[in-house]
C-alpha cells in the first residue's frame, strides 16, 4: 500500500441524479447526501487520495475518465446511475482507459425494474457491487487498495 508521502489516487465518479442523494427515492438510495457519502469515505480510507466528481452529463463523465489516466489515477469507483443501462459511449471510455474500474450501485439493480438489470458497463469493469447501499463505495475502494498492493503500485 502506498505510504502517506505517495498516497494511492482513486477517482470516485457519480453520474446523473446522484447529486440528489438524500432527497431522491430514499427507499432505494437512503438518506445520505453525496457530500456525506464522500465525507464518510474519506474518514474510512484516510490513507487514500480520493477525488470526487459528479455530473448529469454523459460527455463530462467520458471526459473525466479519460483525464484520470493523465492525472496518475490508480483506479476508479463508478456509479454511472442510469447511464449504466444506456451508455455505449461510457462503456467505450471505460474500455479505452488503462485503469481498473469498479461499477457501484447503491440499490440492487437486479431486484428493480427489468431495464435496470442490464449493464452496458459490467463487461468492461473489473467488478460490480450492487445493493449494499453506500457501503459499496467503501468496499470498492478497499478492493482497489488490495489490487494496488498486489500489483506493487
Amino acid at each position: 500500500m502506498p505510504n502517506m508521502i505517495d498516497p494511492l489516487n482513486i477517482l470516485v465518479i457519480n453520474g446523473p441524479n446522484l447529486n440528489l442523494l438524500g432527497s431522491r427515492e430514499t427507499a432505494h438510495y437512503g438518506h445520505a447526501t453525496l457530500d456525506e457519502v464522500a465525507a464518510d469515505l474519506r474518514m474510512a480510507c484516510p490513507e487514500v487520495a480520493l477525488e470526487f466528481f459528479q455530473s448529469n452529463h454523459e460527455g463530462d463523465l467520458v471526459d473525466r475518465l479519460q483525464e484520470a489516466v493523465k492525472a496518475g489515477t490508480f483506479g476508479v469507483v463508478l456509479n454511472a446511475g442510469a447511464y449504466t443501462h444506456t451508455s455505449v459511449a461510457l462503456r467505450d471510455a471505460i474500455s479505452s482507459v488503462s485503469l481498473p474500474v469498479v461499477e457501484v450501485h447503491i440499490s440492487n439493480i437486479y431486484a428493480r425494474e427489468s431495464f435496470r438489470k442490464h449493464s452496458f458497463l459490467a463487461p468492461v469493469c473489473r467488478g460490480q457491487i450492487s445493493g449494499l447501499g453506500t457501503d459499496g463505495y467503501r468496499l470498492a475502494v478497499l478492493w482497489l487498495q488490495t489490487l494496488a498492493e498486489q500489483s506493487g503500485a
